[in-house]
């Protein structure tokens, strides 16, 4: 190495980083001894997860261990029920925590309602010899899926079973069942009309502002909130499923 140039630092992978990321490790982890946390760090560190797939309610990957052929694991979920997710969201008045996850945010709330609880909640299997209920293996791929949820929130909707898309399109469904008309009397104990629904939004115009309007704009405030530049594209995608989930085009 030539006296003006320095070794640059890897950077450190990491995990756990937020709330909602938290609340499955320490599920996963619950149990699992000292030995085997510490072996699936230094696998999660170094990478020997391959191969991660995280689809609705299953998670599945490669584990490259102590032997020549990697350990296939297998991670399912108790799935959640949308329409309860909904209903216990609308009965605290929190059905904005489903807006503010479209921001990129993780509302206490709906991680509340969404996240497992119990080690029940999440069972494992590998291919490995270790009889052990959360081996080495199954403890590093439940590090990356906790990576990917501090990386992309929602996608702890899709661990358990569930999408943003697949909230909003019930929530929008209880909108168009429950909406009363403005002559509606307000119940006698409701001042404020905290239980009365708005009347159903006007029709949209026939416009898509993601496509039709000028996007440098709305790419720059993707930046300014720390959306990374690989990722602006892949923002707008979903922008785009949530304003079609929104005006009811899909």
């Amino acid at each position: 190495m030539s006296p003006g140039r320095r070794r640059t630092k890897a950077a450190v992978r990491g995990y756990g980083i937020t709330g909602w990321s938290r609340a499955f490790v320490g599920v996963v982890e619950s149990g699992a001894d000292h030995r085997r946390i510490t072996g699936a760090r230094r696998y999660f560190r170094e990478r020997h997860v391959e191969g991660l797939r995280i689809g609705h309610g299953v998670v599945t990957a490669s584990v490259r261990g102590s032997q020549l052929d990697p350990f296939d694991v297998r991670l399912e979920m108790r799935t959640v029920d949308p329409d309860t997710v909904v209903e216990l969201l609308r009965r605290t008045g929190s059905t904005d925590d489903l807006l503010d996850l479209a921001r990129g945010e993780q509302p206490t709330g709906l991680g509340e309602l969404i996240a497992p609880t119990e080690p029940a909640d999440v069972t494992s299997d590998c291919s490995c010899p270790d009889d052990a209920p959360r081996c080495t293996h199954v403890l590093a791929v439940s590090f990356e899926v906790a990576a990917e949820i501090d990386r992309r929130p929602t996608t702890l909707l899709t661990v358990m079973g569930t999408d943003l898309p697949e909230l909003l399109a019930v929530v929008q469904d209880g909108d168009r069942h429950a909406a009363v008309g403005d002559d509606d009397p307000l119940v006698a104990d409701d001042p404020y009309g905290d239980h009365r629904l708005p009347p159903a939004p006007p029709s949209f115009p026939a416009v898509d502002p993601l496509s039709d309007l000028d996007p440098t704009a709305l790419r720059q405030a993707l930046r300014a909130t720390g959306v990374p530049l690989t990722e602006v594209g892949e923002a707008l995608d979903d922008l785009t499923t949530y304003y079609d989930v929104l005006t009811g085009r899909r």
